[in-house]
């Protein structure tokens, strides 16, 4: 399981999707978990590579930001509840803008278990409800016990 509690934060404050990126990779440094040279990774990785999803049925969208290996530590995932959406493109069709509230945060050791990773969050994509419920969570603690079976 690549979920971790230490990387769930809720209610984080962001007017775009830079500020975003770099307020929950900077977590994922101060943990361990990825390199001082994650954020910027993640931001132009973003920038290149666009990870934002739809929700099906849902006013808001989620991303799934990631990077290359050589900037991280130890496999793992976070989960950013932002205040408001912000502005990401679609992943595979960058030219449709999307307005996630939600990120999943990966740092990803093994290519080929970002392939799985992924597969799980597109079945989790298809749970609107649990994605409903991870937005409105109130602790941690609470993101953590949504998550978990869904994505073990």
């Amino acid at each position: 399981m690549l979920l971790r509690k230490d990387l769930i934060r809720l209610n984080v404050a962001a007017e775009t999707s830079e500020e975003a990126l770099r307020a929950m990779a900077q977590v994922f440094v101060d943990t361990g978990v990825a390199k001082e040279s994650y954020p910027d990774a993640i931001v132009l990785r973003e920038s290149k590579y666009p990870t934002g999803l739809p929700v099906q049925d849902k006013d808001f969208d989620i991303a799934t930001p990631h990077t290359f290996a050589e900037h991280v530590n130890e496999e793992a995932m976070g989960v950013c509840v932002l205040q408001h959406p912000v502005q990401f493109q679609q992943m595979g069709t960058p030219e449709i803008t999307l307005h996630p509230q939600i990120l999943l945060m990966l740092a990803i050791v093994d290519p080929q278990a970002q392939i799985k990773t992924l597969r799980k969050i597109m079945k989790l994509i298809q749970n609107p409800d649990a994605l409903s419920a991870v937005r409105d969570a109130k602790t941690p603690d609470e993101v953590y016990d949504i998550l978990s079976p869904l994505l073990a």
